[in-house]
């Protein structure tokens, strides 16, 4: 990480030196990022000139004292508490008085690795992501004692570095590692109730929640142990909040040694050869002829043109929202409830899609009372639009829904309690970790009220404190109401 990010100072102007405190390892770093930049001149990414003025700007350091006239030191070392602030200890005592000291931590607290300096007010966090040189966020991390000054002046430089930077305050997790919890446990939730395979769960969020990855192939990438241990660090920082209860079953993945891709096996098997489950997919069904649309679908109502486009009838009607089928059933997206709380009725749930006419795949959820015949009927509907469907289990909230409704809670969450900015943490998810809108966004696109709807009723559901919605999505949730009511 270190190289990574000397790499991007490097590049942008900056003279760089690197320092490890292994005898010769700074030396090694020094040729390892000179081949880095040769390999960008071989792209066509860095012109020879611009290569050899920033090779010039490189040098090792040998010792912490070769450091004393820099301007900015950016620790990028073991995530241990008491080394970085070892190392901290011994840098004050080098650079100059005005000299800003950065951690690239993703996981300590801030203010607690500058609890032992003489001039906390100059630390301050640079949160870089992996690869450095490619991933545009920075978060700046602003500890208990930080100067504002000092946080301006390493947002501009990162700023001016190419990259985006975010203001953060001094949190468990900061911005992305705090609000991207229900990513992974969400589908490890709906897994563990055996409402859906970790394959079908995958698909569901990429092709109809537009993620760019799955969360199990996701976690298998980054290494089950990691996820989990990020996971559990922020649960035991926010003192086992339910809200970021770690999994049992990813637990039992870890202590079986099926890390992921490095292991060969994690969710899914990695060796040469071995076969990817599919995704649970629907055989072709026969669609109906006409449907009905009883009142306003709300997020979903782009599915009555291309219901038209596809050249099914659609009659509209009074009503609260829902599609009527021929036989009777009833299709109604998810909110939170499940089928089997109305036996004296057909209701199957269809899933949130980012967007309906763009999703190559829809989710649908039934219940015992479901007949074969007006499942049938859903599945056709959805497959004369071109999509492929997949059946899940009766779970409330099903994927995608209850997914986005607790992205947005803790955003939500995360700028009530003056985290950031709803727009910065709306930036830092989107660049983070590639979602494809911002939680706060995209609960505004679906509508804070029924955010907040469907948190309450898997609350009812699950009875733990983990779905009660935030003051900041209640808030939002009222806000929206009164304005819809002028």
């Amino acid at each position: 990480m270190g190289q990574g990010i000397a790499q991007v100072a490097l590049v942008a102007g900056h003279p760089v030196r690197l320092y490890d405190s292994a005898p010769g390892r700074a030396g090694e770093a020094v040729a390892a990022l000179t081949a880095r930049l040769d390999r960008l001149v071989e792209k066509g990414r860095l012109d020879a000139g611009a290569r050899e003025a920033a090779v010039g700007r490189l040098h090792a350091a040998g010792e912490l004292a070769e450091l004393a006239d820099a301007a900015l030191v950016i620790e990028a070392i073991v995530e241990d508490l008491t080394v970085k602030r070892r190392l901290f200890a011994d840098l004050e005592e080098v650079v100059a008085g005005d000299a800003v000291l950065a951690t690239n931590t993703s996981s300590l607290s801030v203010t607690a690795i500058a609890g032992g300096l003489r001039l906390p007010g100059r630390f301050v966090g640079l949160h870089f992501f992996n690869p450095a040189p490619l991933l545009p966020l920075v978060e700046v991390v602003s500890g208990f004692a930080t100067d504002p000054d000092v946080a301006t002046r390493a947002y501009e430089t990162v700023k001016g570095w190419g990259k985006t930077p975010v203001r953060c305050a001094d949190t468990p997790g900061f911005i992305v590692n705090r609000v991207a919890r229900p990513f992974y446990a969400e589908a490890l939730r709906v897994y563990e109730e055996g409402g859906a395979d970790p394959a079908t769960i995958d698909a569901a969020l990429r092709e109809s929640g537009g993620f760019r990855m799955g969360p199990f192939e996701l976690t298998d990438l980054i290494g089950q142990d990691v996820n989990e241990a990020v996971t559990r660090s922020v649960w035991d920082s926010f003192h086992q909040d339910p809200k970021f209860t770690p999994s049992l079953a990813q637990r039992r993945l870890v202590e079986s040694g099926r890390l992921g891709r490095k292991t060969g096996h994690g969710w899914f098997p990695y060796a040469e050869g071995a076969e990817r489950p599919e995704p649970h997919t629907a055989p072709p069904a026969k669609a109906p002829e006409r449907i009905t649309v009883r009142g306003d679908l709300e997020p979903a109502e782009p599915l009555v043109g291309l219901f038209e486009e596809a050249g099914i009838k659609v009659r509209r009607k009074a009503g609260d929202g829902y599609i009527q089928l021929p036989g009777g059933a009833q299709l109604s997206l998810a909110d939170g409830e499940t089928s089997f709380e109305y036996p004296d009725e057909e209701i199957i749930y269809f899933d949130l899609a980012l967007d309906y006419a763009r999703a190559s795949r829809i989710v649908l959820s039934t219940g015992e009372h479901t007949s074969p015949e007006s499942l049938a009927e859903a599945v056709g509907l959805f497959q004369a639009l071109g999509k492929q469907v997949s059946v899940i289990g009766d779970v409330p909230g099903m994927i995608v829904a209850r997914t986005v409704a607790m992205l947005a809670d803790l955003a939500a969450d995360a700028v009530d309690r003056g985290v950031a900015t709803a727009e910065d943490v709306d930036t830092a998810m989107r660049l983070g970790v590639n979602y494809p809108l911002g939680p706060l966004e995209w609960a505004g696109k679906v509508g804070h009220a029924r955010v907040r709807g469907l948190l309450l009723s898997l609350h009812e559901r699950y009875p733990t404190g983990r779905y009660a919605p935030c003051l900041g999505t209640v808030r939002r949730s009222y806000a929206e109401e009164g304005r819809e009511s002028r």
